[in-house]
């Protein structure tokens, strides 16, 4: 009832003032002797007078746009808030640091989207990243969060976690075609990631940038497999065989980005390093890789991303003998080194 109380004046004030203003323009117009002169001193008097009511009427809608745009990134901001949780710095053993950086600085938020979970299949990851940016772009990335943190629990094979992502995504794209007719074509960009009890990492990509492997002071992609087609270009294929990619050791770190990361420009149209950036923070905890590569993007593109860029970077904390435990001792399939190879479309090299 307070609140209630408490905005009825505000709407009022913001009516009234307007009205007010121009109530004195025309009383003044009408009434006044001095309006009614032609001399130059008359004119001039009546200039003054509507000059500092329109003044006073532009500054009033300033001043009414302003708040209502404060009000909107604020809801905005909850809005990106509800979808991208804060992660907790740990998962499973696992270090956990995150962050995303909009290009759309009215609206504050992006279409990119991240999520870490722990189930009883392993932990499991996804990073996307939908066509576009800004408010547009929050139906999608709701659809397609909701379905993975529902499909991650129930789906015991990384596959069928995808096809639900694919499922919702349809869904979506449908009532908003049904909304709108003229709603572009759009897709998402997914990787899934899965880390299993012994840390050994599994992958479906579908159009999305592989991860960085920081081991040491090395830094290399996870995969160098084909990734398949975004969602909601292309159905998925029938088969959908996860790509093995090796142990994730302890220490080690892996780099998950948006292709906004890589796609950073300066003034002179050159790219941004990504792999450079990684190299000078590897060995550093997540929270210092995070802060040390925006960092280095705020400074390269002059503090004015042209696309949203997320990171998330997961380090390895586990004690050794539990990664190693499953494969009794042998560590030869870690990630750091050789990829086993599979026969599936996605299978790896050896880096």
């Amino acid at each position: 009832m307070i609140r209630i109380r408490g905005r009825v004046p505000r709407k009022v004030l913001a009516l009234g003032l307007p009205s007010a203003w121009g109530a004195v323009a025309v009383t003044y117009k009408l009434t006044c002797p001095l309006a009614q002169q032609t001399d130059f001193g008359a004119r001039l008097a009546t200039s003054v007078v509507f000059f500092v009511v329109g003044t006073g009427l532009i500054a009033h809608v300033r001043h009414v746009l302003l708040r209502e745009l404060r009000q909107i990134r604020q809801v905005a901001g909850a809005a990106q808030s509800a979808l991208l949780r804060p992660l907790p710095p740990r998962i499973d053993g696992l270090n956990i640091a995150a962050a995303q950086l909009s290009a759309d600085r009215g609206a504050s938020v992006g279409g990119d989207l991240y999520e870490v979970i722990s189930t009883e299949h392993g932990v499991r990851v996804v990073m996307g990243d939908v066509r576009g940016h800004g408010l547009a772009a929050l139906g999608t990335v709701a659809a397609v969060l909701g379905s993975f943190r529902e499909a991650v629990h129930d789906e015991p094979e990384l596959g069928g976690v995808l096809r639900r992502l694919e499922r919702a995504l349809d869904r979506h794209l449908r009532e908003r075609a049904r909304d709108d007719a003229s709603v572009p074509e759009e897709f998402v960009t997914v990787l899934l990631l899965e880390i299993g009890r012994d840390s050994d990492v599994s992958a479906l990509n579908c159009g999305h940038p592989w991860p960085h492997l920081l081991s040491g002071s090395r830094v290399d992609p996870l995969a160098r497999a084909d990734p398949l087609p975004p969602l909601g270009s292309f159905p998925l294929p029938s088969e959908l065989p996860p790509v093995q990619c090796g142990h994730l050791l302890p220490g080690e770190t892996l780099v998950l980005h948006t292709d906004g990361a890589e796609d950073a420009r300066d003034a002179h149209g050159r790219f941004f390093s990504l792999r450079g950036a990684l190299t000078k923070a590897a060995g550093e905890t997540p929270q210092a890789v995070l802060g040390s590569v925006f960092a280095g993007l705020l400074r390269h593109s002059t503090g004015a991303p042209k696309d949203d860029i997320a990171l998330l970077v997961l380090q390895n904390d586990r004690p050794l003998h539990r990664t190693l435990g499953a494969r009794g001792g042998d560590i030869s399939g870690s990630a750091a080194r050789a990829r086993p190879a599979t026969t599936s479309p996605q299978s790896t090299t050896s880096l």
